[in-house]
């Protein structure tokens, strides 16, 4: 009974806290190593310590002077695990610091944040107000599922199956496709048969995931990152052919594609989803484009496909505790320190050419949109070098297995994204740095990039 009582509690202060305007739920979004675990580590640490000797010009309710102070909250009964903050900044501010581990499932934090309200009748009201903010952190694999939702099981196997016609698929996709071709339309739906074909279709998955194959676009993610449903004799399909879809093979398949999207898809949109405020989107961009055009042009398909599942429109109070939905969207290239500091504004433009359409259709319903380069921990400076009577602008860093720094000229980014026939070769080489060695001091000035102007989009007319 005292379980239950808590539960209600907690629901009735979440209603109260959105009707208010006290709440956030944002999203943290985006596809497989695109940073999110590191983006959450160093927004709560910095966030924890009121961005204390890291620099937060541009976020008002601090240079204002209204920050009061920061704490962690317990998350409530039917709510996400917890996010490893405490276990994983350790690592990052370890005397001989490393990155964290991505996570594999769902988590979130919760944090409240003190400030004195900015507006002169609000602060006759109250002369402080908390303002609740959680941030939800999920596989980017899981976000690939959504569009499944609008697929049928004909739909989806003709999508993937013309997919693996192109390389770098085809060559991957083989052991599998060679298993399909054997399949006769009578093949019997026997466990031995799907399991089978399950397991192979998983393996090109995960071939495609890897370092090798550099892909981005992977149906269904559950399939990489299946969580409690592992065992589920639902997970046993894989795209079919269309002779063989009648089959009792087929049958089969497209029963347990439907049982698929109704537990591990419909279950997670209704209980997660739903109830997102603000999203941020983190692309590694760098990345995208140091893979050449054909891995480019996949990411961002799979970066489409995600953006066109989440509601988008404008909420009010009453509309934010019935029916919440988002109203502020930020697009975000992560890893900026990656190249020299005159680089970030283009990074900037060109994620937003690359996301341009669903972009505008957000902005058309009314939501608050911008894009940012950022780098939630920086592990470079920008330096100055003559270079054949050229002034140039290198990044100096650590390079993984690497003891001293080195310095690196990582070239310009591009003002539009260049076609496949147009693509430079060596061109882009982005390369990769370890954390910076910040002495052991986890309450120590964690160095990020404009971690201050993500936060005042996002929640600072929370402040006010």
């Amino acid at each position: 009974m005292n379980q239950w009582i808590a539960q209600k509690k907690a629901q009735f202060d979440e209603l109260v806290n959105a009707a208010m305007d006290r709440s956030v739920r944002l999203a943290v979004t985006g596809l497989s190593q695109s940073g999110k675990t590191v983006f959450i580590n160093a927004l709560t640490h910095q966030i924890l310590h009121g961005f204390h000797g890291a620099g937060a010009a541009h976020l008002d309710v601090l240079t204002q002077g209204r920050f009061k102070g920061s704490t962690s909250l317990p998350l409530h009964l039917g709510d996400a695990p917890r996010f490893p903050y405490e276990q994983q900044i350790k690592q990052l501010t370890a005397e001989q610091p490393c990155w964290p581990r991505a996570t594999d499932g769902l988590s979130e934090v919760r944090l409240a944040i003190r400030y004195q309200p900015g507006g002169l009748l609000r602060r006759r009201i109250q002369k402080d107000a908390v303002l609740q903010l959680d941030l939800v952190d999920y596989p980017g694999e899981w976000l690939l599922d959504l569009p499944l939702l609008e697929q049928s099981f004909a739909q989806w196997s003709a999508q993937i199956h013309r997919l693996c016609q192109d390389e770098p698929r085809a060559s991957m996709a083989k052991p599998w496709l060679d298993r399909v071709a054997e399949l006769s339309p009578q093949q019997p739906a026997d466990h031995a048969s799907l399991a089978g074909l399950h397991h192979a279709y998983r393996e090109f998955l995960v071939l495609c995931k890897s370092r090798q194959g550099g892909l981005s676009f992977l149906q269904p993610g559950g399939f990489l990152v299946p969580g409690k449903w592992k065992h589920a004799p639902w997970m046993h399909f894989c795209p079919l052919p269309e002779h063989l879809l009648a089959g009792p093979l087929g049958q089969a398949m497209q029963a347990h594609f439907e049982a698929y999207k109704a537990h591990m898809v419909m279950g997670f949109q209704q209980e997660h989803f739903a109830r997102f405020d603000r999203q941020i989107v983190l692309v590694d961009l760098l990345e995208g484009l140091s893979r050449g055009p054909a891995r480019f042009a996949d990411m961002q398909q799979a970066l489409l496909a995600i953006l066109e599942t989440f509601r988008y429109g404008k909420s009010s109070p009453l509309g934010r505790m019935l029916n919440p939905s988002i109203d502020k969207l930020l697009f975000a290239a992560t890893k900026c320190d990656q190249v020299a500091a005159d680089q970030h504004e283009q990074l900037a433009r060109l994620i937003g050419k690359m996301v341009a359409r669903p972009a505008n259709e957000a902005a058309f319903l009314g939501v608050d949109i911008k894009t940012i380069a950022l780098a939630s921990v920086v592990c470079t400076r920008t330096v100055m070098r003559e270079h054949e009577g050229q002034k140039l602008a290198f990044v100096q860093g650590r390079l993984k297995d690497q003891a001293r720094d080195v310095l690196l000229y990582p070239g310009a980014i591009p003002s539009s994204i260049p076609s496949a026939d147009e693509w430079p070769g060596e061109r882009f080489q982005f390369m990769a740095f370890e954390p910076p060695r910040l002495g052991g001091v986890q309450g120590g000035v964690l160095p990020h990039m404009r971690l201050d102007q993500t936060l005042q989009f996002l929640v600072g007319d929370k402040f006010l």
